[in-house]
């Protein structure tokens, strides 16, 4: 029967074979392939069949081992209708296998995969954009489905390239050359999300993908289409590849990026470069943050010879990225990043001094680059200013000692002159910027004498710029409770009667603070007088030696302190009043207005009721008789500083502030007379009002004796002066008149006995050689005895 049969069929299904003919035998074909054929209509435009589409997921979900079979006849008959032009199936055929994708996830999809990759190439592979972009959507479309099974020999390399050109497209038609670099796009985008969780695929960080992947997508970020989407897309394909990176891969991730601005010129613009980075500094996971930072630094070094707009690109950057970063911008070599920082800053220095980027060829004219080296050179020390700000106090303490140390010092380091000053300068203007800002409890710790002292030294330089510099270091460090911008306008502190409406922030001194003025706080004083008596000292040095003094009562004075501060000032009163000093008129009145300034503003912190009222005296007399003593007449844009007395009658008044000193003769020198000339010297002083002021300055003194010296008793001391002056109370009460008056009449006797003293110690004239002294009334006195003279008993001589 089984024989008969054959002899029956056979025939038929071998001619079938043979001819191509189906005829009654098709249901010999195996079921997929009927299911796969049945879900393509007549005419393409009618689209998928989708209730045989259903039958075929169906079959595939029943029968899994049958799924790469499905997917290998697909991929048949899309090569197929490809090369026949025949699109509209080549369409369905990939509808078909998407969904077939969406719906499986055994673990025969691999098998299947592969099939799929494969018509997806030769999309990719086809001069059609549309084919091209129909390929990348189903490659999108894969990509974010998650395989249940790892792949151990899938590869993607065709598709990073492929991608990567299409990202670079130059089709003549906009409309379509900007959706080919769209899809592009899409496509890498795919890639970096399918192969960069799985652990089977983590060479996509490897430098030849990254260089192919990074400027791709930099391309279409700069491109300048007139649509927005290209642009939109790549950045937020940009940030997702950056924020898959782990610590291994940052470098892999950035490098591609700085040759593609060192390749295309693009550091010389800053935007874009800046902008990049900034993506970056946004996108990759902040603890990596000094990965990136180290890498600029590195290609900063690497471009040392290059042009200084190339640098200054570089370091603007780096500016940005440290303000992003903040905290972890530095990382663990913190005093590295500055050295670079200050290794670039010396050189941009030499090569402004020198004229030459040692062989460079691409070198414009000697005043543009110097221009450009000026422009780098700010650059580095706003970096350098950038970069401390993220620091803790104890960092920036070091970093300020590294600065220092390495700012050469006059007849030390053999430099060239104008070298040696441009460096300090630079350097001085890089601690502005570290110094911006600093905050700390101890100033002990935070400004040891290796770096104080170091810092003075400098304020006693000729250069003006360098001492000014010098000052506003001290303000900031100084500071603490941002009062310095209350100090600022000096015109405004001296008509200021309250001064509660500047709002100062006091707190009491600690401990340390105490023991840091006890062991610095002459030197300060000292530099302050220093710098108030150098002749090419201006308006601004003036305004911050103000609020140098304004600072120090406010942030670390205590009892001594003010004390000291008060003498201070009436020693800079003094040094103006001096005809030794050859101080030009500007100066001199300049220091007349800031002693003037600040005894207003110490007086009322003081809060002495004579004290305040002298010094307001003082001020209202200035106003009326010497308004060019004063801040608002001095410290203005055209100072009116010269009283109008000999000079307005045609004199010449600049010697007049050079003492007269008498040239000596051989017959002098010869004699064994004394020359009124060794003893006397004539002195002159620039106005009368000054001589008013001096003695207005010594009534100064006297309500500081009699009403500031309370200010100096210890705190130990409080309870011994509380019972005093209880016993002066009850004496007053209790006492008869008689011993009140007699108490009261020994103490003004007291009083008058010192007074004596200290005027005749102020008005004693000097010594004459003819043994009398004339007065100006006609009155002689007694001739003043030498020392060598002088008769002392026998019991006094050895």
């Amino acid at each position: 029967m089984n024989k008969s049969i054959l002899s029956i069929f056979l025939p038929a299904v071998v001619f079938s074979l043979l001819t191509g003919v189906c005829g009654c035998c098709g249901a010999l074909r195996p079921r997929y392939k009927r299911l796969v054929d049945n879900i393509f209509p007549e005419d393409p435009e009618d689209g998928l069949v989708k209730a045989n589409m259903e039958k075929l997921t169906f079959y595939a979900l029943s029968a899994p081992e049958k799924l790469d079979r499905i997917g290998a006849y697909l991929s048949e008959r899309l090569s197929r209708d490809v090369a026949r032009h025949r699109y509209g199936y080549v369409c369905i055929a990939m509808e078909a296998l998407d969904q077939l994708l969406m719906a499986c996830h055994c673990q025969s999809i691999n098998l299947f995969v592969e099939s799929f990759l494969k018509m997806v190439r030769k999309l990719l592979e086809s001069d059609k954009p549309s084919l091209q972009i129909l390929g990348t959507n189903s490659f999108v479309k894969f990509a974010n489905i998650e395989e249940d099974t790892p792949s151990y020999h899938r590869s993607y390399d065709f598709f990073v390239s492929r991608f990567s050109e299409m990202c670079h497209s130059g089709y003549e038609d906009p409309d379509i050359r900007t959706k080919i670099r769209m899809a592009g796009i899409k496509g890498l985008q795919g890639v970096v999300r399918k192969t960069v969780n799985d652990e089977l695929q983590a060479n996509i960080w490897d430098p030849q993908h990254m260089d192919k992947i990074v400027p791709s997508l930099l391309f279409n970020l700069q491109s300048g289409e007139r649509t927005e989407s290209p642009v939109e897309l790549t950045e937020r394909c940009f940030r997702e590849l950056l924020g898959r990176a782990a610590y291994g891969n940052i470098k892999n991730a950035v490098t591609p990026v700085l040759m593609h601005l060192d390749n295309h010129s693009l550091w010389e613009g800053k935007t874009f470069a800046v902008r990049c980075f900034k993506i970056i500094m946004y996108s990759i996971q902040s603890q990596h943050s000094h990965l990136v930072i180290q890498q600029l630094l590195g290609h900063l070094d690497a471009n040392s010879k290059n042009s200084a707009t190339v640098r200054a690109g570089i370091v603007e950057v780096l500016l940005e990225a440290a303000a992003i970063a903040a905290s972890g911008s530095v990382g663990p070599t913190v005093l590295e990043v500055f050295n670079t920082l200050l290794r670039q800053l010396r050189l941009s220095v030499d090569y402004e001094l020198t004229g030459s980027y040692d062989g460079s060829t691409n070198i414009g004219t000697k005043i543009i680059k110097a221009h450009e080296e000026r422009q780098l050179q700010e650059a580095v020390i706003r970096t350098i200013g950038s970069f401390a700000n993220t620091l803790p106090t104890y960092q920036r303490s070091e970093v300020m000692l590294f600065i220092m140390g390495k700012i050469p010092v006059p007849g030390i380091h053999l430099t060239l002159p104008e070298g040696t000053r441009m460096i300090q300068v630079m350097l001085l203007k890089s601690l502005v910027q570290v110094t911006a800002g600093f905050q700390t409890t101890n100033m002990l710790t935070a400004l040891p004498s290796s770096f104080l002292e170091p810092l003075l030294s400098f304020s006693l330089t000729e250069d003006p710029e360098v001492r000014l510099l010098v000052l506003q270091i001290l303000l900031s460090l100084i500071d603490r409770h941002d009062n310095r911008p209350k100090f600022a306008n000096m015109r405004c502190v001296i008509g200021i009667s309250d001064i509660s409406v500047l709002k100062l922030k006091v707190d009491k001194c600690s401990r340390q603070d105490n023991l840091f003025m006890k062991k610095h706080g002459q030197q300060l004083y000292r530099h302050i007088y220093l710098g108030c008596k150098e002749e090419s000292s201006g308006r601004e040095h003036y305004e911050a030696l103000f609020a140098l003094l304004g600072l120090l009562s406010v942030e670390l004075a205590n009892e001594e302190v003010v004390v000291d501060l008060i003498r201070l000032a009436l020693a800079l009163q003094d040094l103006a009043l001096s005809t030794d000093e050859a101080l030009p008129v500007y100066n001199r009145c300049a220091v007349h207005a800031l002693v003037a300034a600040y005894l207003n503003l110490i007086c009322q912190l003081t809060t002495v009721p004579a004290f305040c009222q002298h010094i307001h005296e003082v001020i209202e007399v200035r106003q009326k008789e010497s308004p060019y003593l004063l801040p608002e007449a001095v410290f203005v844009d055209s100072p009116k500083y010269v009283p109008a007395d000999l000079g307005g009658s045609g004199y010449n008044t600049e010697r007049l502030a050079t003492p007269y000193v008498p040239q000596y003769t051989e017959e002098d020198r010869l004699s064994k007379r004394k020359s009124i000339g060794e003893t006397i010297s004539l002195q002159v002083e620039v106005d009368i009002c000054e001589l008013c002021l001096d003695v207005f300055t010594l009534r100064h003194m006297l309500h500081y004796i009699a009403f500031c010296l309370p200010l100096v008793d210890s705190v130990g001391m409080e309870e011994q002066e509380r019972e005093r002056r209880r016993q002066v109370v009850e004496k007053f009460q209790k006492a008869p008149f008689e011993e009140i008056a007699a108490h009261c009449g020994a103490r003004a006797t007291q009083l008058q006995s010192k007074l004596n003293q200290i005027f005749e110690i102020t008005i004693r004239p000097p010594p004459s050689p003819s043994g009398t002294i004339s007065s100006g009334y006609g009155q002689s006195q007694s001739r003043s005895v030498p020392i060598y003279e002088m008769k002392f008993p026998d019991l006094c001589v050895y």
